[in-house]
């Protein structure tokens, strides 16, 4: 009676400490772990991706050898560059979650390994004390018994140390087997998340042979004298409708914000540099046609030395109306700011917002490029003030003294 009453206790005190365990894992911060599914989930989207390449690849192929669709083939590969960019994207995200998986792996293995030291040692110790009781231990406690029921007692007791015994070796077996399976699955991550990285590699290169073509198709272009006027007027007349959908869409919102008894949005002046480079390559009216391709009554302010990586942030808080792809702006974001007040941003190579979305000043919105009808990777930018657009440099009390200050004019 005395040695179940031990047990008893014994058992409820490690009762008690596993749920005070339990209860302390409970209360700390909870960690997002990585599974192999939201890396599977990953590759998934990476297979869609692949298929809406071998379609922009198929159209492009019918359009090589005309001329005449030299705008057309550049449309196309600026989808195929923004698909790559997105491929690039998902595989660094790939990376990322392996590299995660791998640390809670590794960290899995070593608690393992520890807990087969630990267990190891035990075997080790119930050996040893085997061996000092000798191999008649067992029966030398039964031959004691001074009576039947202390017969039955002392074999009920012998019954729990011999199946302790086995957990013990059983134990150490079941992590021994753990500890292999933990190896060959850390083993197969890092070797996957190696193929991601040389993929990562391949699609890089890919990507600058897609913005090389982009270029030469551009230089096609301002090569030949018929299809650059044919392009010029194109150009102007899309950007013409966009303008007009960018004021029925600024409309729309304001009478959608009134019939929900919302206050007009007022969001006056307070522009912030929606890049950080002060370089301005072209600015607002008159000038030569860039490239051949050019407007020649450029209705916004280009912004260079961006590269295809620099990101883009509203120059004023406000709601996108628009953010879409077209043939002279490329992938481009409109912002309204209220009361006929716009803000546009162009020719960039990936978009971050979507329709609809509320924006912050100095929110990222995109990442620059030369997506459209563009010579090189900058960024077009347009404020819209009362329906008209205005000039951001020189809009203001005297000279440059616009909303946007301190930049550096280029001398080309």
């Amino acid at each position: 009676m005395r040695r179940a009453s031990i047990r008893r206790l014994c058992r409820g005190l490690a009762c008690l400490c596993l749920a005070v365990l339990c209860l302390a894992a409970d209360l700390a911060p909870a960690t997002a772990r990585v599974t192999q599914e939201d890396i599977d989930a990953l590759k998934g989207d990476a297979a869609d991706l692949k298929d809406q390449r071998k379609e922009l690849e198929a159209q492009l192929k019918t359009l090589a050898n005309d001329k005449s669709t030299a705008i057309q083939r550049k449309n196309i590969l600026d989808q195929q560059i923004a698909n790559t960019t997105s491929q690039i994207a998902n595989v660094e995200q790939q990376i990322a979650q392996y590299d995660q998986l791998i640390t809670q792996k590794e960290e899995e293995l070593a608690q393992a390994e520890a807990e087969e030291a630990e267990q190891y040692a035990l075997f080790c110790r119930r050996v040893r004390a085997m061996e000092e009781q000798g191999t008649i231990s067992y029966w030398s406690v039964l031959f004691k018994a001074d009576s039947f029921t202390d017969l039955l007692s002392r074999m009920d007791f012998i019954n729990e140390i011999m199946e302790a015994d086995q957990r013990v070796i059983d134990d150490l077996k079941a992590l021994q087997v753990r500890i292999e399976e933990a190896k060959l699955s850390l083993e197969g991550s890092r070797t996957e998340a190696q193929a991601a990285r040389d993929d990562l590699a391949a699609k890089k290169k890919e990507l600058d042979a897609q913005r090389t073509e982009a270029n030469k198709i551009i230089q096609q272009i301002a090569a030949a004298e018929d299809e650059t006027e044919a392009t010029l007027e194109e150009m102007e007349a899309e950007q013409k409708k966009i303008q007009q959908e960018i004021e029925r869409l600024n409309r729309e919102l304001e009478a959608q914000r009134a019939a929900e008894g919302q206050s007009h949005l007022s969001n006056p002046g307070g522009y912030i540099w929606p890049v950080s480079s002060r370089y301005i390559t072209s600015t607002m009216g008159g000038r030569e046609s860039p490239g051949g391709i050019g407007s020649t009554n450029h209705q916004g302010t280009d912004i260079g030395r961006v590269g295809y990586t620099s990101p883009i942030y509203a120059a004023k808080s406000g709601t996108v109306i628009v953010s879409q792809r077209s043939s002279s702006y490329g992938e481009y974001v409109v912002i309204s700011h209220g009361s006929g007040n716009t803000t546009l941003y162009g020719h960039m190579s990936t978009r971050k917002v979507s329709v609809g979305q509320q924006v912050r000043q100095g929110d990222i919105i995109g990442i620059t490029g030369s997506t459209g009808n563009s010579t090189g990777p900058h960024l077009h930018f347009e404020v819209v003030e009362n329906g008209k657009r205005v000039n951001p440099l020189s809009h203001g009390a005297g000279p440059r003294m616009g909303y946007l200050t301190g930049y550096t004019l280029s001398k080309s």
